[in-house]
């Protein structure tokens, strides 16, 4: 019975625990990466199960398989880690109220700033006229270190506004925007372009750039194709599908909140 007498600390430290495991879940959740996540879990229940029936072979096996796994997940797990790290390190993370935004305690509609309808309008109207544009909005992880390449900005977000700034002749349509706390806060900003091959080759620059700085931070991209003037809608390194706007608009509040 000695499971009965917890301290406060042993309380303290299971609910730490559970904490983590639930970011960690949300950090892989709807990635490839989760299914390694369970194999690794599932080899590990295994490797107890060998022991316990002292099973000498097979526990020694998934034991060599534990002892180096930890350098196996590094290399698998390495954006997932990489963005957990930045998130840490960001200076939003401080701030208590985006901290609980991050495991979703209260969802709360009124937490949502930005003008999500304005944003995608915009889009809609750059499609039609097919003008090419990419848009990234920050949320946790502090974007300074990509708006640092580019003209600071101040601007309250509206359709216009938008529409202007990606405009063909317009000398800040080149590159990226940032928008954070409803606010257009950067302009002409160089991302960092992902390399992954999976891409399909009918994406471009903005494309890949969309995927390589939501790969390394928690970031939300919106790229409009000059080409074919069609939507993308980009998180987590990858390609969210859609139907419409409308099913766009409520994919981006729900990932704002």
């Amino acid at each position: 019975m000695d499971f009965l007498n917890l301290r406060i600390l042993d309380i303290v430290d299971i609910v730490f625990v559970a904490i983590l495991l639930y970011y960690l879940y949300k950090l892989v959740k709807g990635t490839v990466a989760v299914n390694i996540f369970i194999g690794v879990g599932m080899v590990y229940f295994m490797w107890q199960i060998t022991r316990l029936l002292q099973m000498e072979l097979l526990s020694g096996i998934f034991g060599e398989f534990i002892g180096v796994g930890m350098f196996a997940l590094i290399v698998v797990f390495q954006q997932e880690i990489r963005k957990f790290l930045l998130m840490i390190g960001s200076t939003n993370f401080t701030q208590r109220k985006k901290f609980l935004r991050q495991f979703k305690f209260v969802k709360d509609e009124t937490q949502i700033n930005t003008n999500i309808n304005a944003i995608v309008k915009a889009c809609e109207s750059m499609g039609r006229d097919y003008t090419g544009a990419i848009i990234i909005i920050e949320k946790s992880t502090n974007l300074d270190f990509v708006k640092n390449t580019g003209d600071t900005m101040n601007i309250e977000i509206n359709q216009p506004i938008i529409e202007s700034i990606f405009y063909k002749n317009s000398p800040l349509h080149d590159g990226a925007i940032v928008i954070a706390d409803n606010k257009i806060s950067a302009t002409r900003v160089i991302l960092p372009v992902s390399n992954d091959r999976s891409i399909p080759l009918r994406f471009g620059l903005r494309h890949r750039a969309a995927v390589g700085i939501t790969e390394k931070t928690d970031a939300l991209a919106l790229v409009v194709s000059e080409e074919t003037g069609q939507i993308s809608y980009v998180k987590d390194g990858e390609f969210v599908i859609f139907e419409d706007t409308d099913e766009l608009i409520n994919k981006l509040r729900e990932d704002l909140t």
